[in-house]
């Protein structure tokens, strides 16, 4: 008679027929290993990632839809002729709003409060403390490893 197959786990009656049982004992030592590991408790909290997500949508929001809008406005502008704007111009212009949208990605992230407090309505404050906080955890991973 065949062994009956588990649909969800896919390939498992396979493994274990032919390495004769060293399927079961890695699954096992999985298991044990997974155990033994600390469970890593660094979640962001709810209220600290919509913080920061508010923030960076804002940050990077404007400036992507300012940068679409010099792309409208100077077509707008030249295919009415009331000025001739190079092509150039407008390829910087936009390109800049882009990058700042960029830099407010980081600004979002660094300028929320990482503790209960909502902090500031701008947060600078927060930046300075936040940027100590990133040099920390980075200076803890490299001594760590």
């Amino acid at each position: 008679m065949a062994p009956q197959r588990n649909p969800k786990s896919f390939g498992s009656a396979r493994a274990a027929k032919g390495s004769n049982g060293k399927a079961e004992a890695k699954a096992s030592n999985d298991k044990v290993a997974a155990k033994a590991r600390p469970a890593r408790q660094q979640a962001i909290p709810d209220a600290v990632a919509n913080r920061m997500a508010r923030r960076i949508a804002i940050a990077t929001g404007i400036p992507t839809v300012m940068g679409m809008s010099v792309f409208i406005g100077s077509y707008l502008v030249v295919s009415r002729g009331l000025l001739e704007i190079p092509t150039g111009i407008t390829l910087v212009a936009s390109g800049g709003c882009f990058l700042l949208g960029l830099l407010g990605l980081s600004y979002g992230v660094l300028s929320s409060s990482w503790e209960d407090g909502a902090g500031s309505l701008l947060g600078t404050e927060q930046i300075g403390l936040n940027i100590g906080r990133l040099r920390q955890s980075v200076k803890a991973m490299r001594e760590g490893s």
